[in-house]
């Protein structure tokens, strides 16, 4: 079995749009909420960030060994630590490596990835990680933007944000 050549594109194309969204925010962005009690934005990149660490802890964790956090706390209540965007966008493209290392380190030895949850994760193939990874971005990028709206970005300000489509069309 081989990691699918448009997959590898998606992974490479997702991580572009991570690092889009990383350039176009202040550090006052990272501050807003909903208000009603939901993840800031900074905790929601945190949350991102820290995604493929954690699991990767689970299920290979000897690709998970020291790569940074960019969160405080527990996965319960936590903060983003890491507040500088070029640090943050490093921690996104370590992960981001060890994902890809750990799924084609799986698929040469002709494995799958240990079960921690017991819901047949990543049991068909390795490569399936890393659609998790785009599918779980891209629905907090969703809610990131929902919160610039929010913040008071202006139409102009959202339509060049959302210029990151583009990269999907290439």
């Amino acid at each position: 079995m081989t990691i699918p050549d448009l997959l590898l594109e998606s992974f490479s194309r997702n991580a572009r749009v991570n690092q889009t969204l990383l350039d176009a925010l202040t550090p006052a962005d990272l501050e807003l909420s909903d208000g009603r009690g939901g993840w800031t934005l900074g905790q929601h990149l945190g949350h991102l960030a820290d995604f493929r660490s954690s699991w990767l802890s689970l299920i290979s964790p000897e690709h998970a060994g020291g790569l940074p956090k960019a969160t405080t706390g527990d996965w319960q209540h936590f903060e983003l630590g890491e507040r500088d965007p070029a640090r943050l966008a490093d921690i996104f493209r370590q992960g981001d490596g060890q994902a890809l290392e750990a799924v084609q380190s799986a698929i040469a030895e002709g494995r799958t990835f240990p079960d921690p949850y017991d819901e047949g994760t990543y049991q068909s193939s390795p490569a399936h990680f890393l659609q998790h990874i785009i599918v779980h971005d891209s629905h907090h990028r969703g809610q990131i933007m929902s919160l610039l709206r929010q913040g008071g970005r202006n139409k102009e300000q959202m339509d060049a944000l959302e210029g990151h489509w583009s990269i999907w069309r290439e």
